[in-house]
């Protein structure tokens, strides 16, 4: 018995609705936001074959819960949402826990720029480990306020959207992060 053919006569369903202003195209939210989405996930992960791990699962999540957006928060607050939680849990992972991977030192390395020297570049280097072990030893809370505020930039509307805080106290743990911060970076020199 022959199997009834498709009829290509009737028009495609219907694309997703999406909230006002967001791209129709995911595309273009990839390429908006891909970049910042695996530095934060470095940044809490600390492994960059991890992070690209992470940042790729971030946008298969938003792809397919795109139709659920309700564009009540920034569609970069919402990504930065789905990272925070999935790097939370890949944290919480057993294999997180019991299996440390040897630290990257490429992360922290920039392409070789022949306006500067050998020295400049190595001293570039330090400082960038210098940072990232001070970052490391901070409390999570702490580390995420700092990499969400200084490193992507977030107002502290969006960080207390995040994190599920008001702006205020988002404005006074990030005090004390800070406090924390350079305090423990001091003790790195």
């Amino acid at each position: 018995m022959a199997e009834a053919l498709p009829d290509l006569a009737s028009p495609a369903p219907e694309p997703a609705v999406l909230p006002a202003g967001l791209p129709a195209d995911f595309a273009e939210i990839y390429s908006a936001h891909s970049q910042p989405i695996f530095y934060l996930a470095l940044r809490l992960l600390g492994d960059p074959a991890q992070a690209e791990d992470a940042a790729h699962d971030v946008f298969v999540k938003a792809f397919r819960k795109l139709g659920e957006f309700r564009g009540d928060a920034d569609i970069r607050t919402w990504l930065y949402r789905i990272t925070l939680n999935h790097c939370s849990n890949l944290r919480q992972s057993w294999a997180a826990r019991n299996i440390h991977p040897a630290a990257d030192e490429t992360v922290f390395e920039r392409p070789n720029d022949a306006s500067q020297s050998p020295l400049r570049l190595l001293e570039t280097k330090e400082l960038g480990e210098r940072i990232q072990r001070t970052l490391d030893g901070l409390p999570e809370e702490y580390r995420l306020l700092l990499l969400l505020v200084a490193d992507q930039e977030l107002s502290y509307e969006q960080v207390g959207q995040l994190t599920n805080q008001t702006a205020d106290a988002v404005r006074g743990k990030l005090h004390r992060a800070r406090r924390a911060f350079t305090v423990a970076f001091a003790k790195t020199a």
